[in-house]
Order: C-alpha cells, then structure tokens, then sequence
C-alpha cells in the first residue's frame, strides 16, 4: 500500500517561500533629457522577467562571467510562480528503463505541426541538461529506489516523459534558480517594467537596450519614473499576454512583452496557436483542473439563476462509463483540441462546459458525488469504467468509492493547494470554466534563442518556439533549455558588437516617450484604461477564443483595427505618474490582439480549418460534434490541412501596419550525420554560434 505522507511534507511542497531580496544593481550615470535627469542602468545583458526562464538565463549568463541584471515588475511574481496544476509537469527525455531518443522526442515536441524541426531537436537535447541542473540545485524530483525519476503520460505523450513534484513545480523551480542567483550575486533591477526596445540606429540596427519605467525612481528631477537600460544584449523573459482574454487562469497583471516586440518591429510567429482548457474562474483562485482533480472524477454539474441543478454531461455522452470515463481522461488531454469533439472523445467536455456557461449556468465540481447517471443507462459504477481508467486507478492504489478518497490517494497536495486559498475540496464543490492558459506562439527565434533584432533573444512563453501542439510541460523544459542557450550565445558573441552604444540613441527614445506620456495625462478626449481593457478582452474571448466563427474573424480584425487607429489618434488616458507603464502595456496589449487577428484572418482566409486549441466553426464545414442527444449544428467545423502543418504564420509590425505571412518550417540535418571528428573544430572555433542560422556541417 502506499504510505500516507505526513502534513509536513505536504506543506513543505505548497508553501514555497521565495528570497524577498535580491541583490541590487544601482544606475552607473544619467541622461539629462528635457530638464529630466533619467537613471542609465549598465550592463552586457539584461533578463526582463523573473519567472523560471528568465532566472536560468540570468544564471547561466552569470557562470559564464557576463555582467547581467535582471529588470522585473515584480520581484518572483508572475505564471511560473503563480501558476500549476494538479501535478505540474516537466517533460524531458525519459530515463525509463527503456531509455529515450532525442530524435523520438524531438518528432513527439512537433507532432502538432508548425515546429521548426531544429527547434525540436535542440529541446529535446537540452532537457537533459535542463533537468538535471535543477535537480543538481536542490529542485526535488521524485525517484525510485533506483535513482530513476519517476514518470508519468501526459498531454499529447505517449511515451510517458512527464515528472512532477506537484502542482508548485515551477514555482520550486523559481526557488531554487532564485537561490542560486542570489548565491552568484546576480544584481536585480525591481519594480520595473520594460516600454520600448531601443535599436543603434533609432529604428534600424541591432539591439541597445531598454527604456523602462521604475516605480519607485519617480521624483523631482524624474517625475515619470522613467529609465534606461544600455546593453548589447537583451533577453525577454516576460512570460505570455495573460491579459489578453477575459477568461484566463493567468495571474492577473501578465501583461508580457509581446507588444514592445512588436512595436520594435520584431518578427512574431504562430500567434494563431495557444492552449484553452478547464480552470477555475480567474475572479476567485486560476488553477488548470487537469491530472488527478478529472482523474478522481468528480460528479460535474451546473446550477440555474434559480438554484436547479443540471447534470448536463448526461446529454454529451451515450453511457455512464463513458461520461466518467472521458472526464477521467481529461486529466491527460486536459489541453482542447478539435479532433476530439469528435466520436465522443474527452474535448465533447470542454464544449459541454462552454455551452452550460454560455446559458448563464454556474458549472461546479463535487468530490463527494460520483459522475451523473446517464439516461437509460446504469449508475456509475468502478466495474464498468473503461479497461484504461481501471487499469490506471488500480495501479495507483485508487481503486476507491469516493471522488475525494480517489483524488486523496493519488495526490493529497492538490486538496492542500485549494486550502491554501480557503477552498476546502472536502466540503464545497469547486466552480470552473473554460480559459485561456498558454500561447504557444509569441517571438519568432532561431536555435539560439535569438530573435530578428540582433541582440534580443525571448526565452519562456515569450518565445514562439512551441507549434500547434505540445506535451504538457514541454513549455517549462523549453525555457530551460534556451534560458541555457541563449546565454551560450550571447558569450561566445561578446565584443563583437560594433560600435558604441550612443547617448543620441536613448535620449532620443526617452524624448518620443516623455511627448507621448504628457499628451495622455489627464486628457479628457483619450480612451480610458478601463474601455479598452474591456473592448480587448471581450472580442477576444468572444470571437478569437476556443471556439471560432470564421465569418466573425475579419470583423474581429477590423474592430481591433479600428482601436489601434484610435489609440493612435487620441492616446489612452493616464490619470496620474503612477498609472503610467499600465496604460503603455494596454496600448500594447491592443497590438497583440491585432497581431493575433491578422493571423488568424490569413489562415482561416488560405482555408485553414480547425486544429490544437481552435475549432474553426463554418456552415460550410464537413464534420460536427455529435452527443447522446443529437448533433450539435452551431459547432459544424472545417477541418485542418495537412499542408498547414508544414508551415508557421509570421506576424510583423511595421510603418503603423501589419504584415502576416506564411513561411515553410526549418528543416534538421539527420543528427546521425554527426561526426566527432568532423564537428570538434567547429565547436572549439565558436564557428557553431556565429551563424544564426547555424547547422551543425553533416
């Protein structure tokens, strides 16, 4: 029987505490500009973002003797601290007793489509480095007796690569990168935000740092808290647009850095591409209900304005086996995905949900009930759930009567994280919904991490490297891997920048921003915060979300077109100093919501169908989800292309326009190829770093 594990280790595993302070890095000079005197922060490169990504960069840049700060809004604070599951996952190459294939892994990480095939390859080689550098820092995997970590299936994984040491795994991540950091000195730059990437050459060149705004350097001489980061080297780890839809099981705030990417001109690539799945409502705590909280399976249920009670997943599914057996399975294909909408698969869930919410219904989780009968059919009973779910609940000791006894068994930290947070799983049902939880798109990168600006690498979700697809977690093993990358890159190329960084260059930039900020404050013909907040997160939850209407899509565009038009125009409205860099992040925000429009307008206009996280819904499709009642009309979908999984939509912004195009996928050499002796040259030379585009010669 499996050990009861004692309180202690439960708490020690879901209160993590993080460092409060961190060194400081303080401004080395000042610009005067317009009567201002602005703070010039100094350094070879700088993280933006505080997450897991962001720290292993600033780690690994360090160990190589770069002089690295890291500028963050808020010290440890957003998604990768705030965020998880029932058992968050990090996924490597497996070290099962059969062993694993980086070229196996790599085929897995872009099964989906869209993933340049190099990116694939470099993730799957550097999840072992990754991993094992964060169990080296104290990160507490679980292991056998054996000292094999143990493993699990997840999300689009059929080999079973996932671990997990709970649902704060990227928190304990943060932790022990944070700790290491502090132990290395690395020097933190804290309250502030990132506004506008600043380029040699104005709007040509590569990168030169950063204007930003620092919360706490507002005064006299500075009265908008303004601040400059001089640097060759700039890495984005700001994490993804969680402002971006209304619902959304982000941490409120996460603004990201997509915007400022944009409005540098930088590349973005498979916007089209995120992850929408069941959460718990952002107004009271954001959670991913996947894993063991649908595994236990619980009795799910909606409630009426009146108080009646609807077990409306009775009218998906055609037996009570399997109505309990796909809401199991949403622990593993917890993501939505259109093609399994289809055949009474476990995505039938997610419509269901969506559909209860639209009808003004309140959809509730219960514990202590099993799954709803079906009509006709028999109550539920363990005897007559599906050989797999058997199969699973048996090997796990869970072969139990009760939601609550189940999910205690298999993973008690998952009732103690809703504790925390004054929800008790043992006494009130959990109300949910669907949301947004992660864009696999964002900056389009090469395989080291570098984006189309010279000097300006993106790690984390700010990265587009994932493609329609992927394994649940891989998104935590690829921050690691290029927050790795990038730093190697970033050393190999140091002095080999060019010309000096000229004051001309950042005065000019704070001079643009200062003329911008006085024209908004207190400007009564200005869009205010709040509108556009609204506007953006509505159209995008209604018409850009899970579900798509394809002839909604180029109104969409034109509607969020149109905001950008205005925003231009009047401005957004900034009451006081201290509202200053929110009002920038929503103009930004706008950007992202266009970018993400246009290409959603061009693929769905190429006759892109549905795929991942979207059902494209069309009169003129040629499938239809079908239920225990009837088919479901309203949701008669195009289908995916094969031809599109070969390519990626890049989104660019440039002259107050944007651009979206299609490009065909990087191809990787047949690693076999590889020859010791051959490619030890290129290695000790630093050949390999210098070409952006480098292959390894075959």
């Amino acid at each position: 029987m499996t050990p009861l594990v004692p309180q202690s280790i439960l708490d020690a595993l879901t209160d993590i505490d993080l460092p409060r302070r961190m060194p400081a890095r303080l401004p080395r000079k000042s610009l005067s500009v317009d009567g201002m005197e602005i703070p010039v922060y100094e350094a070879d490169a700088v993280v933006v973002g505080s997450g897991a990504a962001g720290l292993r960069a600033a780690v690994e840049l360090k160990r190589r003797s770069v002089d690295v700060v890291v500028a963050t809004q808020a010290l440890f604070w957003g998604t990768s601290v705030c965020s998880g599951s029932d058992k968050q996952t990090l996924h490597t190459a497996s070290t099962s007793a059969s062993g694993d294939s980086f070229t196996e892994l790599a085929k897995a990480l872009g099964a989906g489509g869209a993933m340049d095939a190099d990116t694939a390859y470099v993730e799957a080689v550097g999840s072992v480095e990754g991993v094992m550098a964060l169990k080296y820092l104290g990160l507490p995997l679980p292991v056998d007796c054996y000292g094999g970590i143990l493993r699990y299936k997840t999300d689009h994984d059929e080999a079973g690569r996932a671990s997990s040491c709970g649902p704060r795994t990227s928190r304990l991540m943060v932790k022990v990168l944070a700790d290491e950091a502090s132990r290395l000195g690395v020097p933190f730059v804290n309250r502030c935000t990132g506004l506008k990437l600043i380029r040699r050459d104005g709007k040509q060149g590569a990168a030169a740092g950063m204007l930003a705004i620092k919360a706490d350097a507002r005064g006299d001489g500075n009265p908008f808290g303004l601040a400059v980061f001089r640097c060759p080297a700039i890495v984005l780890a700001t994490g993804g647009p969680g402002e971006l839809y209304r619902d959304s099981v982000y941490p409120v705030n996460c603004f990201g850095s997509l915007g400022m990417a944009l409005d540098a001109g930088i590349e973005l690539t498979n916007l089209t591409e995120s992850q929408f799945g069941i959460g718990t409502r952002r107004e009271e705590f954001p959670w991913n209900l996947s894993g063991t909280y649908v595994q236990a399976m619980p009795y799910i249920y909606s409630v009426d304005s009146s108080g009646k009670e609807w077990n409306f997943l009775a009218d998906y599914y055609r037996t009570t086996a399997e109505l309990a057996s796909n809401v199991f399975r949403k622990g593993y294909q917890w993501p939505f995905h259109a093609s399994r909408t289809l055949d009474f698969k476990s995505s039938l869930v997610d419509i269901a949900v969506y559909r209860e919410s639209q009808a003004g219904r309140t959809v509730y989780m219960d514990f202590h009930r099993n799954p709803g009968r079906v009509p006709g059919d028999a109550p539920f009973s363990l005897d007559r759930l599906d050989p797999d779910v058997v199969s699973y609940l048996k090997n796990n000791d869970a072969f139990l009567s009760q939601p609550i006894e189940r999910l205690r068994k298999m993973n008690p930290l998952a009732i103690e994280l809703y504790k925390r947070y004054e929800v008790d799983l043992n006494a009130v049902p959990l109300p949910f919904n669907i949301n947004n939880q992660h864009m696999n798109g964002g900056i389009a990168v090469d395989i080291w991490a570098q984006s189309s600006l010279p000097g300006c690498y993106a790690v984390g979700e700010a990265a587009g490297t994932h493609g329609v697809t992927r394994p649940g977690g891989a998104a935590l093993n690829a921050g690691q891997v290029f927050g790795i990358r990038c730093a190697e890159h970033i050393r190999a190329n140091a002095g080999k920048n060019g010309a000096a960084l000229r004051d001309g260059v950042f005065a000019g930039a704070i001079a643009d921003c200062v003329g911008e900020i006085r024209r908004n404050l207190k400007n009564p013909d200005a869009l205010s915060m709040k509108d556009v907040r609204s506007e953006i997160q509505a159209r995008m939850s209604d018409k850009a979300g899970f579900i798509c209407r394809d002839e909604e899509i180029g109104v969409a565009l034109r509607e969020a077109a149109a905001l950008n038009a205005a925003l231009n125009e009047r401005g957004i409205r900034i009451e006081n100093p201290a509202q200053i860099a929110k009002a920038m992040l929503w103009k930004q925000m706008a950007l992202i919501s266009e970018a993400v429009l246009s290409a959603l307008s061009l693929y769905v206009g190429n006759g892109g169908g549905s795929r991942g996280a979207r059902l494209i819904c069309s009169a003129s499709g040629t499938k239809v989800p079908e239920t225990r009642i009837g088919k479901l009309e309203e949701y008669r979908f195009l289908v995916e292309r094969e031809a599109d999984r070969k390519a990626q939509i890049k989104v660019r912004y440039r002259d107050g326009q944007f651009e979206a195009r299609e490009e065909a996928l990087r191809a990787m050499p047949d690693p076999g190829n590889f020859y010791f002796e051959k490619n030890w040259a290129p290695f000790l030379t630093g050949q390999i770093f210098r070409d952006q585009r480098q292959r390894t010669e075959a």
